[in-house]
């Protein structure tokens, strides 16, 4: 590839993408622009248009690219190139699988698995998102893909699938869902864990067992309806930003961890503590690993290089010592380590697997 295309596919090397042939073929054939036509969100709120000189050098780089916001709020987008291809790689796509994608988006991470040689069907909650991925995907000459508006918990009724791939956070997987795999399907999800959505293989016949292996770390829209019910053992999610921090005990990792072994600390932290979740700290870009109180505004922090911060809970402050102390005694285990039992919960009416139990293999 050459112009605004020409560094894409080693970009998305670069973001941690390993990538295949066959795949680095899709990403360098299918034309990411055509699922954006009329433009999206900067990072810092401003709209890039097509016309705007900096559109296509954008387009093809590897950042997620917002399509839809409603109240300030992004709800629809084209999802971080390295991130699509992990996710496309751990679900072992070949020649001739069906394909459930719940989340169509813009369309293109379905166009990318059709490029692959995979049949899907995409199903998508907002009417007017489906409207528009259909329409990208005629316009970019992709075929063997049909999007349909619907909510996407019941899956697709009387159809089956070789895989299922969710491209929205959800708080667990319904039966239905391992009801339509064929024999040896899996489904691929980012699954909600301590306020973040690390992507998941999971398995299991509809009325269980159910288990799963992470992949990688990552932050994913939420799904609307049953798939994000709230649970006994769900995360809690912060009230706000957490105010008025003070140093409580001083960092302990020379240098600090980098953002991966961050991003593994925060996975056993969920996995032993349920009071884990991301919130928002004033003068840090990024969000932060937090064991949050009963109020959901106070707790403790921890920040990467093993400080803890508080807003005065000292019982919070120890549970955050207690979990460094275990990550750093376990060898710092990474979140790949781990495996996942699910239990049956949600609402009644429609329920979910939800993750349950975490165990080092």
């Amino acid at each position: 590839m050459t112009g605004p295309r020409g560094d894409y596919v080693e970009q998305i090397r670069r973001g941690g993408a390993d990538l295949p042939p066959e795949l680095a073929a899709a990403f360098a054939k299918v034309p990411r622009e055509a699922f954006v036509p009329d433009g999206f969100q900067r990072r810092d709120g401003s709209w890039v248009r097509p016309a705007d000189p900096e559109f296509l050098s954008t387009v093809y780089s590897d950042d997620v690219l917002v399509t839809k916001v409603d109240n300030k709020i992004p709800v629809s987008s084209s999802s971080q190139p390295s991130l699509m291809a992990i996710m496309i790689m751990a679900l072992r796509v070949a020649p001739g699988q069906r394909i459930l994608e719940i989340g169509a988006g813009t369309g293109y991470n379905a166009a990318l698995l059709a490029s692959l040689g995979a049949t899907i069907i995409s199903i998508d909650v907002q009417e007017d998102v489906a409207v528009r991925a259909r329409a990208a995907l005629a316009r970019a000459g992709i075929s063997h893909v049909r999007v349909e508006h619907g909510d996407g918990y019941a899956g697709h009724p009387g159809d089956r699938f070789d895989r299922v791939m969710a491209t929205v956070g959800i708080g667990g997987v319904p039966p239905q869902w391992l009801e339509q795999l064929a024999p040896g399907g899996l489904v691929l999800a980012p699954v909600k864990h301590a306020g973040t959505h690390p992507v998941l293989v999971i398995s299991g016949p509809p009325d269980g067992p159910v288990t799963a292996t992470p992949v990688c770390p990552a932050g994913f829209m939420l799904a609307a309806g049953p798939l994000t019910a709230d649970h006994p053992g769900a995360f809690p999610s912060p009230a706000g930003p957490m105010d008025e921090l003070s140093q409580a005990v001083p960092a302990r990792f020379d240098p600090a961890l980098d953002e991966i072994a961050y991003r593994d600390l925060w996975y056993a932290a969920g996995a032993w503590n349920r009071r884990a979740s991301h919130v928002a700290v004033p003068g840090r870009e990024q969000g932060c690993l937090t064991l949050l109180d009963e109020t959901r505004t106070g707790g403790a922090v921890i920040l990467p290089d093993g400080s803890i911060h508080t807003t005065g809970s000292a019982d919070f402050v120890g549970q955050a010592v207690r979990v460094l102390d275990r990550w750093t005694a376990a060898g710092r285990p990474s979140m790949q380590a781990w495996q996942v039992s699910f239990t049956l919960t949600g609402d009644p009416s429609a329920p979910i697997w939800a993750p349950d139990a975490w165990e080092l293999s």
